[in-house]
């Protein structure tokens, strides 16, 4: 016989059922709602990973209240048919999880930069290269000489980019034209060229305005004129 001051269901138990029941009532008032809107015009509307994210949500909830339904007549859910059910859903759920992890991930560039490409354009776009700048030109596309000093002494400053992203294609030839362009023409800053290599020529132009006008001998500004009026007034017989 049970006295009036004790309990038939323990109280562990009862606060167990309790906060099922608490839990159903959030699920029932949160899937009330989500299949309102989850018409197939707004379904298909969506992305297609939201979409299909839709489609999970609304399989797993369907399967996991009827587990629990299960549960709650005395049946187990590794007893019954909806256990394989149950394994699907989460094969497919494992799919769904690596798709949402890989839009997270930083983009991959599609190409990359042909640095033995790049150096034969810059060689052909300046013809007056020497024979010392056209080697530092292949040395830098090979990764040799002095772009490895570059590195180690650029090793040292902070990162630009974080090590998790990779650069851009069009980055990493900007930054192969600076190099080059450091080593080539020199920098700016320690009374190297400005702008591309030119030659000056104007040594030549002097030397042909002196042929095109030289200076008579004697001082005379005309060319000297020979006299003939006397072959003239006395010609050969």
């Amino acid at each position: 016989m049970v006295t009036e001051g004790s309990h038939a269901v323990p109280e562990s138990v009862m606060d167990a059922v309790k906060k099922t029941l608490y839990n159903v009532e959030q699920v029932k008032t949160h899937l009330n709602e989500f299949l309102s809107q989850a018409d197939p015009e707004t379904l298909a509307a969506m992305p297609p990973l939201e979409r299909a994210r839709a489609h999970f949500l609304i399989a797993k909830a369907t399967t996991v209240l009827y587990s629990v339904n299960l549960r709650c007549n005395g049946i187990h859910p590794d007893d019954h048919p909806v256990k394989s059910e149950l394994e699907r859903i989460m094969t497919y759920q494992e799919k769904l999880q690596r798709l949402t992890d890989s839009t997270k991930e930083p983009s991959r560039p599609s190409t990359t930069l042909n640095y033995q490409a790049a150096t034969r354009f810059i060689e052909h776009s300046l013809p007056h290269l020497t024979t010392g700048q056209r080697k530092s030109m292949r040395d830098i596309s090979r990764g040799e000489g002095t772009r490895i000093k570059y590195i180690e002494q650029s090793g040292h400053k902070k990162r630009k980019y974080p090590s998790s992203e990779m650069k851009t294609v069009q980055v990493a030839a900007k930054e192969f034209l600076e190099k080059a362009s450091r080593e080539l023409l020199g920098d700016v800053a320690q009374g190297g060229f400005q702008g591309p290599i030119q030659i000056d020529d104007s040594s030549d132009e002097e030397a042909l305005e002196a042929l095109e006008a030289p200076e008579a001998p004697g001082g005379f500004e005309e060319p000297i004129q020979i006299d003939d009026s006397d072959e003239e007034d006395h010609p050969m017989s």
